[in-house]
């Protein structure tokens, strides 16, 4: 039978897991720290790990660095109850099988762990420094953080799609800032910002007396990029002419400089957009080559609107770094929970900024808002009483009160409506119940 090893210093978790795995047929080891883990790995064949991330003297990170550079590693699985963005990439970077928030039902842990056992994926390379700029912890967001992790390394193009302002070159950066191209530039180009007739000579350079004006060598983007990444933004705005040049660099590796000669580059390239390339391929306005090219690897970031439960960290993660630092009040909360955000996240940072630039408090009220758009229902006196974390405990439950009425009691699209993992549902709708709180339908019991 599959043996599979759980490491994580919580004895009851170690055992809850261990009673799932036996019930599945498989073998369960514990090890209650990572040396007692790695010790098992040593005398001991292991099909699969389960590791916590946090736990006393050795790390979950630095037991996975260990386990990934054994031959052969098994694959293996980061358990957490506070993933973040930057443990996240990292695990994954590192080679992790997946990256898992904690606590996780049966029905979830039989799922993963029928992944686990066919052939695991192959390790990865070694870790960049850590650090990156993104910001939440939804389903959605979570996904994005866990591509960025596997695509770090790779040399694979990537075209990354979403809205305006949903945050693409944040995304860009931080699969740059992972890899292992860290060291060397990242060039970051706005195709839709340069005229057609100069962005040739921005991307592949010229030479002096190419052309009218050109009084001396440019290298040009790609050059400059050379070693590095060079991000290549709203590339559905590039000129057609210019679209078989680009395709023409990316088969070869070589630029060609206006005026010039031929010159070898070694550079990874990363472009976005937010219009539908698919359609304007069949329009005829993208060239269906250059599509194929650029999109080995897709990646799309949604919209604000969809990741609601990323909006609150965004926004105190702008305050805090204003001066002074600054924090919402529970109707400031609201009021950005209801405001639909077609700006996206660059419109989100940009309403923090003016009202952290204009508030004559350390505390953002719901009137420092004012100049948002949409509104949110009139609270009650009671529902607004207390501070932040108390108010918001209040719209959580009355959220999950709604997403579970609208769905007729469905957990799968309560969850999805309220943008969160359906078992972060199931913990919350049993507090909830414990407390009397859900009452519109009864509470489900997690899936056996």
């Amino acid at each position: 039978m599959p043996r599979i090893l759980i490491i994580d210093d919580d004895a009851d978790l170690r055992a809850g897991i261990a009673e799932t795995i036996t019930d599945l047929g498989h073998t369960p080891l514990e090890a209650e720290d990572g040396p007692t883990g790695l010790a098992l790995l040593e005398r001991t064949p292991i099909d699969a790990v389960l590791l916590d991330l946090r736990m006393p003297g050795l790390d979950g990170i630095e037991v996975l660095r260990r386990i990934r550079s054994r031959p052969a590693p098994p694959p293996v699985v980061i358990l957490t109850a506070v993933p973040t963005a930057a443990n996240t990439i990292e695990a994954m970077r590192l080679g992790a099988f997946d990256h898992v928030e904690k606590p996780i039902g049966r029905a979830a842990l039989a799922a993963l762990i029928a992944r686990l056992l066919p052939p695991a994926t192959p390790p990865r390379a070694p870790p960049s420094a850590p650090g990156n700029a993104l910001v939440g912890n939804s389903p959605a967001m979570r996904s994005v953080q866990k591509s960025i992790g596997m695509l770090a390394d790779s040399d694979t193009t990537v075209l990354i799609t979403g809205e305006t302002g949903s945050g693409k070159e944040v995304v860009a950066r931080a699969i740059h800032q992972h890899g292992r191209r860290a060291a060397r530039p990242f060039i970051a180009v706005n195709c839709a910002a340069i005229p057609a007739d100069l962005l040739e000579s921005q991307l592949f350079g010229h030479t002096r007396g190419a052309f009218t004006g050109a009084v001396a060598d440019r290298i040009g983007s790609f050059r400059e990029a050379d070693g590095g990444t060079l991000f290549l933004d709203e590339i559905g705005d590039m000129d057609p002419a210019l679209q078989a040049k680009l395709l023409r660099v990316i088969q070869d590796r070589v630029v060609n400089p206006v005026g010039g000669k031929p010159v070898p580059i070694d550079v990874r390239i990363l472009a976005a957009t937010h219009q539908d390339l698919d359609a304007m391929v069949r329009a005829g306005r993208f060239r269906e080559d250059l599509y194929w090219r650029l999109g080995v690897v897709p990646l799309h970031l949604p919209p604000l609107r969809d990741r609601l439960s990323d909006i609150i960290p965004l926004a105190e993660h702008v305050l805090a770094g204003a001066t002074p630092p600054r924090h919402l009040s529970a109707p400031a909360a609201a009021r950005l929970l209801a405001h639909p955000w077609p700006g996206n996240v660059r419109e989100l940072r940009n309403a923090m900024d003016r009202a952290a630039a204009l508030a004559r408090r350390t505390t953002i009220e719901a009137e420092d808002l004012a100049f948002l758009t949409a509104t949110p229902t009139p609270p009650t006196t009671d529902w607004l009483e207390g501070d932040l974390p108390t108010a918001l405990a209040r719209l959580e439950r009355a959220m999950i009160q709604r997403a579970m009425t609208e769905a007729a009691g469905n957990r799968a699209e309560a969850a999805r409506r309220l943008g969160i993992h359906r078992q972060l549902l199931y913990e919350k709708l049993r507090r909830l119940e414990d407390a009397s709180d859900i009452r519109t339908h009864p509470v489900p019991k997690p899936d056996t």
